[in-house]
């Protein structure tokens, strides 16, 4: 199979490389300031699951180069319009396009780009960044992509995706209940997130003060009553168990949108806690989604 990464970064940047490094055919789609970058340096993983230099193969928006059998789409929410229309000659009527953003909204544009018969389902569970020099450090036990036919059928390209990403330095794993994994992975990030940023800390601390169980709990209540007006079925052993993962995680563990704040750089505000937002008829109660919201847009503000 033929891959294109779009986006080089953190976590486009480590599963395409993991799948370089297994002996996939993957191309790189970047920005012309990343691409100097990944020429002059090749792209550097520091994993706790191996290192890798990697020399790759790239393409800048308007290079000939396509259409390939999988587009694996890595970028973060606020860059995705900006990206659509780039991948126009790379996505053939076979080519299936792979999502690993956060949150559920970017379907919607992504089906309305392409089609729905082509756009999967998918999520990743990582701990990446990138440094100052490009290279990805990425610090947790997990590096899991999960993907899957949006109506749960087990069909053959699906089984020919499984078998391309399986075998490597990352774990990857067919779900046919995909939709269902990413609305608990949006819980669970958009709590994660909203609680480590809002307090400016990894998870740890924040769960070890008197309040802060029962604060992080409250959040992801709030969360899950607001996701319920757009999918009813969330149910409570899913809530609780998302609340788990949340109380099980390494102390030291923080959310990519605390590490982006830490670099001064955009969030994914409004795709997530604000979408949320949206999806509440009654926002009255709901005062600690409100507040984290509000403290980053506040964040975004002062930035400018």
């Amino acid at each position: 199979m033929r891959f294109l990464i779009v986006g080089a970064g953190a976590v486009g940047g480590y599963f395409g490389g993991r799948l370089q490094e297994k002996g996939e055919d993957v191309t790189f789609l970047v920005r012309p300031r990343r691409n100097q970058q990944l020429r002059e340096r090749g792209l550097c993983i520091h994993s706790i699951h191996g290192n890798a230099e990697l020399p790759v193969r790239t393409l800048t928006p308007g290079q000939e180069g396509g259409p390939f059998d999988v587009v694996i789409v890595a970028v973060k929410a606020y860059h995705l319009d900006g990206v659509l229309e780039d991948l126009w000659p790379y996505v053939g009527e076979e080519t299936m396009v792979l999502p690993l953003l956060n949150g559920m909204t970017h379907l919607d544009r992504l089906d309305a780009a392409f089609s729905p018969q082509q756009v999967l389902g998918g999520l990743c569970f990582i701990e990446t960044t990138l440094n100052d020099r490009g290279e990805i450090e990425q610090y947790s036990s997990r590096h899991d992509l999960i993907f899957g036919e949006r109506d749960g059928q087990d069909s053959p390209r699906v089984r020919r995706l499984e078998q391309a990403l399986t075998g490597g330095q990352m774990k990857a794993e067919k779900s046919d209940q995909i939709l269902r994994e990413m609305w608990k992975k949006y819980l669970f990030i958009s709590t994660f997130s909203g609680i480590t940023s809002l307090m400016n800390s990894a998870i740890g601390p924040v769960l070890e003060t008197k309040y802060g169980v029962g604060v992080t709990r409250r959040l992801l209540d709030e969360i899950a009553r607001a996701a319920r007006h757009r999918e009813p079925s969330l149910d409570q052993e899913l809530v609780d168990g998302v609340f788990q993962v949340i109380r099980s995680l390494q102390p030291g563990m923080k959310s990519s949108m605390l590490r982006d704040m830490e670099k001064n750089a955009p969030v994914e505000a409004d795709h997530l806690h604000g979408e949320l937002l949206n999806m509440a008829s009654d926002q009255a109660d709901l005062p600690l989604l409100q507040t984290v919201y509000t403290y980053l847009k506040t964040y975004e503000s002062n930035r400018r």
